[in-house]
């Protein structure tokens, strides 16, 4: 057992995972504190070293590519204060620290785990329900449905959308990004079929970031937690998923598909989706069928996201009764 206890937060590994716990302290980040305790299976490692400064120094915890939804929706972004796998060390404590790292070197060498990307997630992702707010709105997220609501101060195109809705089986991917500078941040949930990237103002997909301390250290979860439950994306899964309860227009479609509805009216609000009526796909045979296909797709995923741990048995049967009863309506 090793244990390294500071101002920044306590790590304590066992040989089989890293329990990292954050600090109380004023100065620690919020997204830290936000995430609170969890922990970090062997498997999911790659490295770990002590960078010495001269006050102190900093442990730091390389992940795998691919093993951690929050870094996987963040893409790197996260500034190094609100990084879950750093950890600020006390001048006291630097034999403690490099003692640390010495136990889970050895043990990575023992276990001989590789330090290459993997194909599916090794951590389970935050827990939902989850409420993160941006500038312009704010979203909800309860392991199924992603639901937006736009603040007063919104831009008028995303207004002209209303509320947003959007089903995990409608989403390609979710997207995070830091705020910089005079930049906005965003948090984008990127849609099936979807030709275009309008800035986060004029995106109604989109919640726009400014900030982070509060603000987006919340919105990073929502996110990782969208993450975990959507196809890794080096699982090799089927790319080409139909929407399930949200129409998406055709990858062909020009970028008249992030047009707001006609006459200002906010049509797609009812649980059918958000897209314009107009830009809908027409109902076909062939598109029945591709419904279909999408849905035992779907069903398929659910039982390896049951069967890695990501889903609960809780959330796998009410995920599956959600696709079962879409699969009886398609039909």
């Amino acid at each position: 057992m090793a244990e390294l206890m500071v101002r920044d937060g306590t790590w304590t590994f066992d040989g089989e995972v890293i329990r990292i716990v954050p600090g109380s302290e004023r100065g620690v980040h919020k997204l830290r504190q936000y995430l609170g305790e969890f922990t970090v299976p062997l498997a999911a490692v790659a490295k770990i070293a002590y960078e010495p400064a001269r006050k102190g120094g900093r442990l730091r915890l390389r992940l795998r590519d691919g093993a951690d939804p929050l870094l996987q929706a963040t893409g790197g972004s996260l500034p190094d204060d609100a990084s879950p796998y750093q950890l600020a060390v006390d001048p006291g404590r630097v034999d403690v620290a490099e003692y640390f790292v010495d136990a889970v070197r050895q043990a990575l060498t023992l276990e001989q785990i590789p330090d290459g990307p993997t194909d599916r997630y090794l951590l389970p992702g935050p827990p939902v329900p989850l409420t993160a707010a941006g500038v312009d709105g704010i979203a909800t997220f309860d392991g199924e449905r992603v639901h937006i609501e736009w603040r007063w101060n919104t831009s008028e195109t995303k207004r002209q959308w209303g509320p947003r809705d959007f089903t995990l089986t409608g989403l390609e991917a979710v997207e995070w990004q830091a705020p910089s500078g005079l930049e906005s941040g965003y948090l984008r949930f990127r849609l099936y079929g979807a030709a275009e990237q309008p800035a986060p103002d004029r995106d109604p997909n989109s919640l726009e970031l400014w900030g982070f301390k509060k603000e987006s250290g919340t919105t990073a979860l929502l996110a990782a937690a969208v993450a975990v439950r959507l196809p890794h994306p080096s699982a090799g899964l089927p790319q080409a998923r139909t929407a399930g309860t949200l129409a998406a227009a055709p990858a062909t479609a020009a970028p008249a598909a992030l047009a707001p509805p006609a006459g200002n009216a906010p049509a797609g609000n009812a649980p059918t989706g958000n897209t314009p009526a107009g830009n809908a796909p027409a109902a076909t045979a062939s598109g029945a069928a591709d419904d279909h296909d999408a849905l035992l797709r779907r069903l398929r995923e659910l039982g390896e996201l049951r069967r890695d741990g990501i889903l609960t048995e809780e959330e796998f049967t009410a995920t599956k009764a959600a696709v079962l009863a879409r699969f009886h309506t398609a039909g």
